[in-house]
């Protein structure tokens, strides 16, 4: 598989044998599993190449590759039925292979690879948890924090402009603060009810950003903790799970490159 390019149909030389399309790939999943019905990406027919015990599920690449929602829906489609069979190494949108040859070589090359990583995700769904500020939550941590207390003290008995903004600029420090270290409790307390967790990228609004590798079975359980960890912090930080989704976090379809490579 190659990293996500737009592709354009090379011209061709008079006479010369037209140049082998390039697939657009959905997933690895283990040999075996049915051709999904749903339309590919460009309404393209989706079918299964296999190779060493593996599939690719692949369909034509389109000759403009844009993330239209309608692409984007059908590549999620194609993902959904054959995550409802087992386990599946879901690609990112727009990732293309130059020819089927060459899918079908990496998958012999890779084989060892890509079932072992199969054999990692199988029965899991990923959750995602993302927290962002709750920009109120300022009165109560006025009070608790003394240089916070004083400085709105010193404001309330000289306002100004020029203090009014240091406040407002302490304050929200402070809040970005106490937001970031409740999420860092509430990741703590959920990464034990999870198979693996990695950290997604966060901002100054959105502070928390993780994903779960779950056991199917463990999904209810992870819900109701994470219900719980919203009472319990909503105040300060908003909290809110997107999923089951396809192991996109958890899964690296191309093995690491041997050292000096």
């Amino acid at each position: 598989m190659t990293a996500p390019a737009t592709t354009t149909a090379p011209g061709s030389a008079p006479g010369a044998a037209p140049a082998p399309k390039a697939l657009y790939v959905y997933g690895i999943t283990p040999a075996g599993v049915r051709t999904p019905r749903a339309a590919g990406v460009d309404g393209a027919p989706v079918r299964l190449l296999t190779e060493s015990g593996l599939c690719a599920a692949v369909s034509a690449a389109p000759p403009r590759l844009r993330p239209r929602r309608r692409d984007l829906l059908a590549h999620q489609a194609v993902l959904d039925e054959l995550a409802a069979q087992g386990p599946v190494l879901p690609m990112r949108f727009a990732v293309l292979s130059p020819r089927t040859d060459a899918l079908l070589s990496q998958l012999r090359s890779d084989a060892a690879h890509l079932t072992a990583q199969l054999d990692g995700v199988r029965g899991c769904v990923e959750l995602n948890v993302k927290g962002t500020v709750v920009p109120g939550h300022f009165a109560d941590l006025v009070r608790r924090d003394d240089k916070l207390r004083t400085l709105a003290l010193r404001t309330r008995r000289r306002p100004d402009y020029e203090a009014n903004v240091r406040l407002g600029e302490a304050i929200a420090l402070g809040v970005r603060r106490e937001a970031r270290r409740t999420a860092r409790e509430v990741v703590d307390r959920l990464a034990p009810l999870a198979v693996r967790t990695v950290q997604g990228a966060t901002d100054d609004e959105q502070v928390l950003s993780a994903s779960f590798l779950l056991r199917s079975a463990d999904e209810p359980r992870f819900r109701e903790a994470v219900a719980a960890q919203a009472r319990d912090c909503g105040d300060r930080l908003a909290l809110s799970v997107t999923g089951p989704l396809p192991c996109y976090s958890f899964v690296d379809p191309r093995p690491a490159a041997p050292a000096g490579r």
